[in-house]
């Protein structure tokens, strides 16, 4: 049932301005940590084996100017499923397996607009933005709130990131097992151990190694219900929001793909996301749900991978970009995004427009028709110009095209996107590149100015030579944080 826009805002829900055009169903894949450079489709020289994902962006568009909301997991996650920059709420760092859910009550989701618009909701995987309400997070007593209070009919997936204690699996508002044993931690692969985790609690059912096959095994099987529904004659339209738990630390391939890159353990763990992406699909096709279903592949932040990993292996996972995951350089934030809609997004498409993971839930109302209320998704725009049918001039979609976008780095560095200028507010990385942070000479400016047009590794700061374009875009800057939002009022785009 259609809900009307009523003036209070978010309690008010979106009307649904178009209800006779028929839904597409949605399935959106964010995979954590995996770089651009990772897949074929985006660098040929990859050490990395992804026939599925390159062949999902032969199928459909391949964005070369995406940015994640951050450069690091809870704040991405946040921003995907708000449209609203986490900064506003989260100023540095990301929650850990114990935090409570920083989603407001008050905010409005993605899924939520979704399931208002009459989607089956699903989420499984890797949740990270909180369970419950107290300081700390007791795993004995029901996790709400948690997704199922911000829009997913159901859950299955883990609280935090792989190397974050307590380890459980969780479905909907519970662990799937008593989480009553203790494990040790574990080094880095990268430095010999079997893979990253914290020494804490762990579930009488968990292995870390099995965590990616259970969520694929679920993805599949949530795909498999609605493909019944649909036989039954019962089915709706569905999203399903799929945030995966690698290549994230611990790097724990299964054994069918160890050695399969040449990339080390990190390289297979890319590969087995590849799979399980490709197993994904296969569900989509055996119920043919192809025809009618925007797949969308992205990543929350650029790779973990270090000079080290470059020199040792020659894969360069982060592509040709500065910087890895947590820094405010293109590597941090700079994503693969592949979207294929058959019919709407022409087959081996390359879509070079700036685009933020934030931008997700303004353009799904787009697409659908569903208006906004002026409260919600306060820093997401509509981005539907891109995949509407019959659209050929350039100067149309250039006219709806976002223009600025902010990046925000794990320790708190701000920069702004404005066209091919990229203004950093601070000097070093912001993240785990060193060095993190840089104090600033005499008379040198406190700032990193970029023409990524005509330097897009980031090489040579102008900064010192250009004042007048610094005080512009640090003004612009922080205009956009004292306001609040960014996305244009309707009375503004009118």
């Amino acid at each position: 049932m259609a809900i009307l826009l009523l003036s209070s805002g978010l309690a008010a829900g979106c009307q649904q301005t178009s209800p006779e055009a028929p839904r597409p169903n949605i399935v959106f894949v964010l995979a954590d940590d995996m770089g651009l450079g990772d897949i074929s489709a985006y660098h040929e020289e990859s050490k990395v084996p992804t026939p599925h994902l390159t062949r999902l962006a032969e199928q459909g568009a391949r964005f070369t100017d995406a940015h994640s909301p951050s450069a690091v997991c809870t704040p991405t996650r946040y921003g995907i499923l708000t449209g609203r920059y986490s900064w506003r709420v989260l100023e540095s760092g990301v929650l850990w397996g114990r935090s409570p859910c920083m989603l407001d009550e008050q905010q409005w989701t993605m899924p939520e607009m979704l399931q208002e618009a009459g989607y089956t909701t699903g989420a499984i995987g890797k949740w990270h933005l909180g369970l419950g309400s107290a300081e700390q997070t007791d795993y004995t007593q029901p996790l709400v709130p948690g997704p199922l209070e911000h829009g997913f009919d159901s859950y299955f997936g883990i609280p935090a990131s792989l190397d974050m204690q307590p380890y459980c699996f969780v479905r909907d508002h519970a662990p799937t097992a008593p989480i009553t044993m203790e494990i040790e931690g574990s080094t880095q692969a990268r430095n010999g151990g079997g893979g990253f985790w914290r020494a804490g609690p762990i579930a009488e059912d968990f292995a870390h190694d099995q965590v990616q096959p259970r969520l694929i095994e679920e993805a599949v099987a949530w795909l498999d219900a609605r493909g019944a529904e649909q036989a039954a004659g019962e089915g709706k339209p569905f999203f399903l929001y799929l945030p995966l738990a690698a290549p994230h630390t611990p790097w724990l391939p299964s054994a069918e793909f160890r050695g399969r890159s040449d990339a080390g353990v990190y390289g297979d763990f890319a590969a087995m996301v590849d799979a399980g992406v490709g197993e994904v699909l296969a569900a989509l096709e055996r119920h043919g749900f192809d025809d009618n279903t925007i797949v969308i592949f992205t990543s929350d932040n650029g790779a973990h991978w270090t000079p080290g990993d470059k020199a040792k292996f020659g894969h360069f996972a982060n592509g040709s970009v500065r910087g890895q995951k947590a820094d405010i350089h293109e590597g941090g934030h700079r994503v693969p995004l592949i979207v294929r809609w058959p019919g709407r997004v022409p087959e081996g498409s390359v879509r070079p427009e700036l685009f933020g993971l934030n931008d997700w839930m303004a353009t799904f109302a787009g697409l659908l028709e569903l208006e906004l209320p002026e409260a919600a998704a306060e820093d997401s725009f509509d981005q539907s110009l891109l995949f509407a049918t019959g659209v050929k001039s350039g100067e149309a979609i250039a006219s709806r095209a976002r223009r600025e976008l902010v990046h925000h780095s794990l320790h708190g560095m701000f920069a702004l996107r404005s066209g091919k200028w990229k203004l950093i507010e601070g000097l070093g990385t912001g993240g785990f590149t060193a060095p993190r942070s840089v104090e600033p000479e005499e008379g040198q400016p406190p700032y990193q100015l970029y023409d990524l047009e005509a330097d897009p590794l980031e090489s040579v700061n102008l900064a010192p030579e250009m004042p007048e374009r610094v005080e512009e875009l640090a003004a612009r800057l922080e205009e956009m944080r004292r306001e609040g939002r960014t996305r244009p009022r309707a009375a503004d785009s009118q």
